[in-house]
């Protein structure tokens, strides 16, 4: 018998929440026991650290390079009716697909490929007194939720977890469910036991590196600017971090209620599941905060794939270095569910990439949007999981890092290394991935600095101003 399919992702969470690299004080006993129980991914990326683009490379098994969106935009540009989705895809291999929770897809009941969709707006629609705090969902101010922890979304979105593994999936068909939680992205707001459960544990301060100064590259000061998160005091900092913290403990301890339930089905010894987050949050390091640049606070993300009893020869508990990126999902369901991997997209089974053992491989990264100078992206960037070479065309300014000795990329080797030799590795792997539209002429694009002042970026922040009636599906 196929085993059922469960992929589970949260929004904004770093990679450093699990593993080696989170603090020992955090209390992630479920996460951890998915890691005990599989294998876990410790250079995980997505590529382009943005919401939508994320997510549809999870629909699709294709990065930015192909499908083209490098910002928040609309999904139904990119995916035509009846486009080749994971949905779609185990759909056609006799899967039942259900999502629940947050697909950030416009429009917001646009199905792509899925029977059935459970949104964060129907938990809304109930008139939940929820997000009345006033703090915007970009904002790093931490503050308590204005509900108790079972009228929360994250326990929301679990209890109907919970009651499609119960009662509302089809006992006939193997079952894919996309559970997607909307935390811990902004607003910072955990309930109770939550809220308080780090105040008084060790946070660990912000890392700045030597590069994050009023010289770091334009795009990265105007993030910085435009969030003005330089201003924070540190004590908030410290209060948004353990907010933070707080948050991935309750999405921790909300899963083990749906693992439970998968456990009392009798299911959740023949169901692969698949844990990821579509990008980080830099939580003030390098004196920022948000997503969308490729520093590891951003783009690294968790990923844990438990498989089903019996369906991997890969040792329980095995950990792999080589870099892996959101677009190896879908060729991991698909592989799961008895099927070939497709090959028309970027991704490759993350259980047969195990099995080999680690390998070199490449990733490219890239982000754009409106706050920058038209007509290029933000950034350009290649890493091999030991070094990260980032391209920014306005400037033009470029980054390296050596990830084995500076994982925390506190020294940008470009300021006095040569890096054309990296510059030349960026533009064959742009080709190679299908990015050709992103170069000029063969080369990486560069242009002139934009104009704008500080305090003209400080004025035109974003900082995601959203009640709970707002129709599209971005309430956290």
């Amino acid at each position: 018998m196929r085993p059922n399919l469960l992929l589970v992702t949260t929004d904004q969470q770093r990679r450093d929440t699990v593993g080696p690299g989170a603090p020992s004080f955090l209390r992630t006993p479920h996460l951890d026991q998915l890691a005990r129980g599989g294998i876990r991914f410790d250079a995980a990326y997505a590529s382009t650290p943005v919401c939508v683009p994320s997510r549809l490379t999870l629909l699709t098994g294709r990065s930015a390079l192909r499908h083209g969106m490098t910002h928040n935009g609309a999904t139904s540009d990119v995916l035509a009716p009846g486009a080749p989705t994971l949905p779609a895809r185990l759909g056609a291999l006799g899967y039942s697909t259900t999502g629940i929770g947050k697909m950030h897809f416009t429009p917001p009941r646009a199905h792509h490929g899925f029977e059935e969709l459970i949104l964060p707006d129907d938990y809304y629609r109930t008139g939940v007194p929820a997000m009345r705090h006033g703090l915007g969902q970009n904002e790093l101010s931490p503050g308590l939720a204005t509900v108790p922890e079972a009228q929360t979304l994250t326990s929301w979105l679990s209890e109907r977890a919970v009651e499609h593994i119960r009662h509302r999936r089809d006992p006939t068909r193997p079952m894919f469910l996309w559970l997607s939680y909307s935390k811990p992205h902004p607003p910072l707001d955990p309930p109770e036991p939550y809220y308080s459960m780090y105040r008084d544990a060790p946070i660990p301060d912000p890392v700045v590196g030597d590069w994050a100064g009023d010289d770091a590259p334009a795009a990265f000061r105007r993030q910085r600017h435009r969030g003005s998160f330089d201003l924070l005091d540190p004590s908030v900092v410290r209060a948004a971090r353990a907010a933070y913290y707080g948050l991935v403990t309750q999405l921790d301890y909300n899963l083990g209620r749906v693992l439970a339930a998968l456990q009392d089905a009798g299911e959740l010894a023949r169901t692969t599941v698949v844990l990821t987050s579509d990008h980080g949050e830099f939580l003030g390091d390098h004196r920022t905060g948000n997503k969308v640049f490729f520093h590891e606070a951003a783009s690294g993300v968790p990923l844990i794939v438990r498989p089903a009893a019996g369906c991997s020869s890969v040792p329980a508990g095995t950990v792999v270095r080589t870099p892996v990126t959101l677009a190896d999902v879908l060729p991991t369901f698909v592989a799961a569910a008895g099927a070939p991997a497709p090959e028309d997209v970027d991704g490759e089974d993350l259980v047969a990439l195990a099995a080999a053992g680690d390998r070199p491989r490449v990733v490219v990264g890239l982000a754009g949007g409106d706050a920058g100078p038209p007509g290029v992206p933000y950034y350009l960037a290649i890493t091999d999981g030991r070094h990260k070479y980032i391209w920014y065309p306005e400037g033009p300014a470029e980054q390296l890092f050596d990830l084995a000795s500076d994982p925390r990329e506190l020294h940008d080797l470009a300021r006095t290394a040569s890096v054309a030799d990296w510059r030349d590795r960026l533009v064959t792997a742009i080709v190679d991935a299908g990015g050709e539209r992103y170069l000029d002429g063969g080369a990486l694009p560069a242009v002139e600095p934009m104009e704008d002042t500080v305090a003209e970026q400080r004025a035109n922040g974003w900082p995601g101003y959203h009640t709970e009636a707002f129709h599209l599906d971005v309430r956290h």
